[in-house]
């Protein structure tokens, strides 16, 4: 049920073949340096990796019958494989950046900004996050009120990826726009294009890992933005970012997945050539053991990832319930993440004093996947989804 079609094999190899040319030579370089591609997003657009889930009429190639999320996963897990800031860049700028405007937006919002968003030529952010509000979303501060026929926007967002290139083109923020009759915050959705007065981009972090990601806090200060770029219905944000966490953890998943899959590539050439003792390391149990639980890891890792996947592209036909896709989710995220972070002390722990040195790519993909145990939805919030789906009380 989970095998991938020959489709998605034939595209895997195509975007791993994009990675190891123009990736896998310059990532350690700009990880150090800290550094965003930006001329690589045109080529992943030329590519077709934005326009996986979007309709030919935006410029996308999603077609509903040959699983179009389960393409996206691919492309992650492939480029995450080499690169988990890389990943990531495009698992934002599609799953946050791309699918509310697709899945939420007017038509005339799909047409100002799905073309260039789908081509490469611009990245979009979705602002969620807030400094004193992280998994309670609910909690948000920031406001948005109408003054007018323009929405006037105060608060603040942090931790967002894709939100301060010099492509970015606009950020969609939740923010609260009154109160419900019982009393609860009213929370919209809002586009804030680049370069709106009073929206700030603060300056980059200094992260522990993906060095190459782009990801900033925003501020906005009396920003005035049109009342049409409310993204959908007014209120409707709570569900709007709901839905669109659950379809991002899946994509998390994927990216997971291709950092499992170099782990044990790299463990198993390292056990293969490093001598110790006359023989390779591979030859002691202590080793291999811990290799062929990377493997298990990886086959377990990937059989739950595109199960999900595979839901997620059955829904969108109406075949299965939001509830399934948002189960299967949670559970391979929260296994997949938790995973990666064990596979890269594996690694590290194989390569020995090797694996600290910054010149192996372990040591990067250690720095890089404790996020992945957060981003999305951390690993509590993973386990309560799964609890409160099997029935237990909230």
């Amino acid at each position: 049920m989970f095998e991938l079609s020959q489709h998605h094999e034939d595209f895997r190899a195509m975007v791993r073949d994009f990675a190891e040319r123009e990736v896998a030579p310059y990532v350690a370089q700009w990880d150090r340096e800290h550094h965003f591609p930006t001329d690589l997003v045109p080529k992943m657009g030329e590519l077709g990796l934005f326009g996986l889930v979007v309709p030919e009429e935006f410029g996308g190639s999603a077609d509903p019958e040959s699983g179009p999320f389960t393409a996206l996963c691919v492309a992650i897990e492939e480029l995450g494989r080499v690169d988990q800031s890389i990943g990531i860049t495009l698992s934002a700028g599609v799953g946050l950046g791309i699918n509310p405007i697709l899945t939420y937006g007017s038509a005339a919002q799909k047409e100002r900004f799905l073309p260039d968003l789908v081509a490469g030529r611009a990245l979009a952010a979705f602002g969620l996050t807030e400094p004193d509000a992280g998994s309670d979303a609910g909690a948000s501060r920031t406001r948005a009120t109408l003054d007018g026929e323009e929405w006037v926007v105060n608060g603040a967002k942090a931790f967002i990826t894709n939100s301060g290139t010099d492509i970015t083109s606009v950020v969609t923020v939740t923010a609260r726009t009154g109160d419900t009759k019982d009393g609860r915050p009213e929370i919209s959705a809002i586009m804030i294009p680049s370069g709106t007065p009073g929206f700030e981009v603060a300056p980059a972090y200094d992260k522990l890992g993906w060095n190459i990601s782009d990801t900033h806090g925003l501020n906005f200060t009396n920003a005035r933005v049109p009342q049409e770029n409310l993204l959908g219905e007014r209120g409707s944000g709570f569900k709007q970012f709901l839905k669109t966490l659950d379809d991002g953890r899946i994509a998390i998943s994927a990216l997971a997945l291709g950092l499992i899959t170099r782990m044990r590539e790299e463990a198993t050439a390292y056990a293969n050539t490093r001598i110790a003792f006359g023989r390779p390391i591979g030859a002691n149990q202590g080793v291999s053991f811990q290799i062929a639980d990377l493997a298990m890891m990886e086959e377990a890792g990937r059989l739950l990832t595109y199960k999900a996947a595979h839901l997620k592209d059955e829904q969108e036909q109406g075949r299965r319930s939001v509830a399934e896709v948002k189960q299967a989710a949670a559970i391979a995220k929260l296994y997949t993440s938790e995973a990666a972070v064990t596979a890269t002390r594996i690694a590290t722990q194989i390569f020995g004093g090797n694996g600290f040195m910054e010149e192996y790519p372990v040591a990067r993909f250690y720095r890089d996947a404790k996020i992945l145990e957060i981003g999305e939805g951390t690993s509590e919030v993973q386990r309560m989804v799964i609890a409160r789906n099997l029935g237990l009380p909230s």
